[in-house]
């Protein structure tokens, strides 16, 4: 088993960070692989969607679902999907939440194209989800729900369990509803409280359909509602009840019972971890490996606000958090604590980073390091707040005014979100510049199994403060990285000032002389275009190093990618997978690799962003596959994109123009 003591932040000796990290949620030792039980029928992987209203405790379904399956030793993805509406109308299709969860024997990179069983609580979950269900697929329905007022609602015009629109599908057809109130009626309940309990109801029956442990589900129970033993009973009850529902009922033909055996996941401490708590782990981790307090600005905005969640229970560890009154003040209390000595982090989302803008000019002409976490989401201006995109690069790589480098990153997945932010964390001290880290909605709110590290095996960047006072100027500069002196204000001698007027490359004083402003604008480009030094050469993650095709990609289509590239080598197709985290400045022989490719596809949810840069800087003749519609890519999208273009012919962008 792996170490899972962590190293303690060097400004709080012994303070246990190993143990918070296995602790925080679920963690598990995982082991070995096992035979598969002969009863059932066998699957490699499954995909599972729970929808319903908000108010049907989707997401905590699912997320009970998943601790489940981690502890069966499956290796498994999530993706969350919350209504855009806070309070949307009961019963509509614009308050469907949905819950889906691709698990496996094998390694899983995607949440999963189509679901192999659906439960939907609701006539409008059926409308909003039937149509990603695959063929033949399961229909687990609560027909207690589908009456003339909820058909009504779901903007159904006849009965959808009467009319063929299930002739596809195997089907299910249960009161749910009435099946949970009498399984829950010994606790003198309200019928609305009773009611609250149908997801745990149809949780035990899809825990016997898939073979899961409810032991850990029933144990939660009893901890949530600790103050309501009524309520822990009640639920247990309804769990208890649909999981024997599914023993002792005569199924249709067709549904004996589905076991996935164990994932080969190398043995360890594990634990599930969702994009936004990674980020907020890299971070502490990226700042005691710098040897730094951490200041954390932020405002709450969806999907970003998990990771100021995250950081404001974890005080212990150096971490400072502050929620402002708006955008700009959070992020100009962190360029503040950057002045001062710490290292200042801020977060948001796109319609948040176009607030910080200004602030963020502050600290690249002030030259200080500074962590802008940015996680997309879809649209402009307010757009789909709950929704995903990638549609932020441009904003990231030019979305300043006048000449601003700064140096963009790009996570690729929930548990590449810990490593993302530390690589963060030394870039911006290293070479005191700002660093914007580019996560999106989906990578925050998906969860994966993560395996715990031993960070006393990571290697430390400490700071080196500038202490001497002989010749110090603000601005006197490393040879190598071009970093201007850090110096702590109150240190004896070294008393400064910077700001966002322009300085005196050679004094710190402010300077309006033409001369000095190309010396300075040119200096900040020359950093920021050095930190290519301190990025490895990039290799295709899949495939050769030249050929008739490459996917490009970067952030959360790598799932997709790598996974549509190893089904199509696996037909023989030469096809290769070549995925960023550096977007700016780009690896330095990013140039060189892609003139190996005879074409070049990049999958982007945006209009083609990446796209644009690569063309520009390399002048590639790249092409580009968008989607643009709040959802992840499928595997299947990717994969018809590449038989195409290795028929020789043009891919057609899902959404928008293709370029």
């Amino acid at each position: 088993m792996v170490s899972a003591q962590l190293a303690a932040a060097p400004w709080n000796s012994g303070s246990g960070f190993g143990t918070f990290m296995s602790s925080i949620s679920t963690a598990t030792t995982l082991p070995a692989p096992s035979g598969v039980h002969a009863q059932r029928q066998a699957l490699e992987s499954a995909v599972v969607r729970f929808a319903g209203d908000s108010g049907d405790g989707i997401q905590v379904t699912g997320g009970r679902f998943a601790e489940a399956t981690a502890l069966s030793g499956n290796d498994l993805a999530t993706f969350p999907d919350f209504p855009a509406e806070i309070r949307a109308p009961a019963g509509t299709t614009y308050g469907v939440s949905a819950f889906q969860i691709n698990f496996g024997a094998r390694q899983i990179l995607t949440s999963g194209d189509a679901p192999d069983t659906l439960v939907a609580f609701n006539p409008a979950a059926l409308k909003v989800e039937l149509a990603d269900l695959k063929a033949g697929g399961l229909v687990i329905l609560d027909t207690g729900s589908f009456n003339e007022r909820g058909l009504r609602k779901a903007g159904y015009v006849a009965n959808p369990l009467d009319d063929g629109t299930l002739d596809a599908y195997r089907t299910l057809r249960l009161d749910i509803s009435q099946l949970t109130l009498d399984a829950v009626k010994p606790f003198g309940l309200s019928q609305k409280e009773a009611l609250r309990c149908k997801n745990m109801w149809a949780l035990g029956l899809v825990y016997w359909l898939y073979d899961r442990d409810r032991r850990p589900t029933l144990a939660w129970l009893q901890r949530k509602f600790a103050a309501r033993p009524e309520l822990a009973e009640a639920n247990t009850a309804a769990l208890n009840a649909g999981h024997a529902f599914g023993e002792t009922a005569e199924l249709p033909p067709g549904l004996p019972g589905f076991v996935v055996d164990r994932a080969p996941i190398a043995p360890g401490l594990y634990r599930a971890i969702t994009g936004g708590e990674a980020l907020a782990l890299g971070l502490v981790v990226g700042a005691s490996l710098a040897g730094l307090p951490m200041v954390f600005g932020s405002y709450p905005i969806t999907p970003a606000s998990p990771i100021l969640h995250t950081l404001a229970g974890l005080r212990q560890f150096g971490v400072i958090t502050l929620q402002a009154e708006d955008e700009i003040a959070a992020v100009c209390a962190a360029i503040g604590a950057s002045y001062g000595g710490a290292i200042g982090v801020t977060s948001s989302s796109g319609p948040g980073i176009a607030l910080k803008t200004e602030a963020i000019g502050l600290a690249i002409a002030a030259e200080l390091p500074l962590v802008v976490i940015n996680t997309q989401r879809a649209g402009p201006s307010t757009g789909m707040p709950t929704k995903t995109e990638q549609s932020d690069l441009y904003q990231a790589v030019f979305g300043r005014n006048a000449d601003s480098p700064l140096v963009v990153l790009a996570a690729r997945s929930p548990a590449d979100c810990f490593d993302t932010a530390i690589e963060a964390v030394r870039i911006a001290t290293r070479y005191m510049t700002p660093v914007m880290v580019l996560s999106d909605g989906y990578i925050a709110n998906a969860s994966q199994p993560w395996r715990i590290p031993d960070v006393a095996t990571l290697e430390p960047f400490p700071v080196r403060f500038r202490t001497e006072a002989d010749g110090f100027q603000p601005y006197l500069r490393d040879l190598e990285t071009l970093a201007r002196n850090w110096a702590v204000p109150g240190t004896p001698g070294l008393e400064h000032r910077v700001g966002g007027l322009e300085k005196d490359y050679d004094t710190g004083h402010i300077s309006y002389d033409p001369a000095n402003h190309q010396r300075m604008t040119e200096v900040r480009r020359d950093k920021v275009a050095g930190v290519v030094r301190d990025i490895p050469p990039l290799r295709p993650e899949n495939g050769n190093e030249s050929g008739p095709l490459a996917i490009v990609g970067w952030g959360s289509t790598y799932g997709p990618i790598a996974r549509a590239v190893t089904v199509l080598r696996a037909e023989g197709l030469d096809v290769a997978h070549v995925h960023l985290r550096h977007l700016w400045p780009l690896p330095a022989n990013l140039g060189e690799l892609l003139g190996g490719y005879d074409r070049i596809l990049v999958p982007e949810m945006n209009t083609g962003q990446l796209l644009t840069l690569l063309r520009s800087t390399f002048l590639v003749p790249a092409e580009g596959l968008n989607k643009v519609s709040g959802q992840p890519f499928k595997v299947h999208e990717i994969e018809a994109a590449v038989r195409t273009c290795l028929a020789g012919q043009r891919p057609q962008g899902l959404q928008g123009t293709n370029r």
